[in-house]
């Protein structure tokens, strides 16, 4: 059928005529009902049923790409006069449409539940039985532990309980989680969970599968976990002191550091000529001792002529 969006099975249907040639008909209704020039190729027609023909055009709204306007035409039993049914605009086969509706019991997820939320159970929920039935008894009457008297799984304590269902689920979801045996963390690490000192037995039935691991430094803190998990805290793992070694640093940003160990031909350093640092040393040492001498030559000759003018001046203002 059409409203499937994919090739229509014409078969059992006479393919009428006058039906599907009416395709200028069928185009001035879609021109009607898009409300503007968005009606494009006229792409199939197909019968839906006895005088009852579908014709599809492409719509050219960039807002629907891949949509088709389908009009629906029809004429009645020995007459030739075609008349409009229908006009809709429908996704095609490559269009972009909303994803199936999901009713929202079945699109809550494990961790989507907030501080303040709120999730019913179901009243018929399988995962769960009367308490009084003591189908989940796991331990009986025998445990008379103050977190975990036997007497609740009989419903003096609790409505319903876990059913068998609920129990396999659950220890099906934990082995297979991040905390199972097939974990990367449990194929690392040396010993299994079993055998470490934090690890708290779980009551009852599980408890020959699984507990709750106590080590603050473990990722599993606080989490169930299978007995055949495992991480680097375990309780029993080993190992010397950790000593503390000096290590070189070397700053490598002032300079490259290449390393000529392998390299062949070296020249032979060039010895230094002593006699000619010498002298060179000595003529540096005379032009800076000559240039001081100047300096004192020309500061003593400034001297003079302060004091012969000053002279000159003294005479003048006698003879005034």
């Amino acid at each position: 059928m059409l409203g499937e969006n994919g090739s229509v099975d014409t078969a059992p249907f006479v393919t009428d005529g006058l039906l599907t040639a009416a395709v200028d008909l069928a185009r001035d209704a879609a021109n009607v009902e898009a409300g503007g020039d968005w009606v494009g190729d006229h792409l199939e027609v197909a019968m839906e049923d006895d005088r009852l023909a579908t014709h599809l055009f492409a719509c050219t709204n960039p807002a629907y790409r891949g949509w088709r306007w389908a009009v629906t035409v029809t004429r009645a039993d020995g007459f030739d006069d075609v008349t409009i049914t229908d006009a809709v605009l429908l996704p095609g086969p490559d269009s972009l449409v909303a994803p199936a509706w999901v009713p929202w019991a079945e699109r809550v997820r494990p961790g989507d539940l907030g501080p303040g939320d709120v999730l019913p159970t179901p009243a018929n929920d399988m995962r769960l039985v009367p308490g009084f039935t003591d189908e989940d008894s796991l331990e009986g009457l025998s445990s008379l532990a103050p977190l975990s008297p036997g007497m609740w799984e009989l419903g003096l304590g609790r409505a319903r309980v876990l059913s068998v269902l609920g129990r396999d689920e659950a220890t099906e979801r934990w082995d297979e989680g991040d905390f199972g045996a097939e974990s990367p963390m449990a194929k690392a690490a040396g010993q299994p969970c079993g055998t470490c000192g934090f690890l708290m037995i779980l009551g009852g039935a599980l408890g020959q599968a699984f507990g709750v691991c106590a080590n603050a430094f473990a990722p599993a803190d606080g989490r169930v976990v299978a007995l055949n998990y495992g991480c680097g805290a375990h309780s029993e793992v080993e190992g010397g002191e950790i000593e503390n070694i000096a290590v070189a640093v070397t700053d490598e940003e002032a300079w490259d550091n290449v390393d000529l160990s392998e390299v062949e031909d070296l020249p032979e350093p060039v010895a230094a000529d002593e006699t000619a640092v010498d002298a060179d040393a000595e003529a540096v040492a005379d032009e800076i001792q000559a240039e001081e001498n100047a300096s004192d030559d020309v500061i003593v000759d400034a001297f003079i002529a302060a004091e012969i003018s000053a002279a000159d001046d003294l005479d003048e203002a006698d003879e005034a």
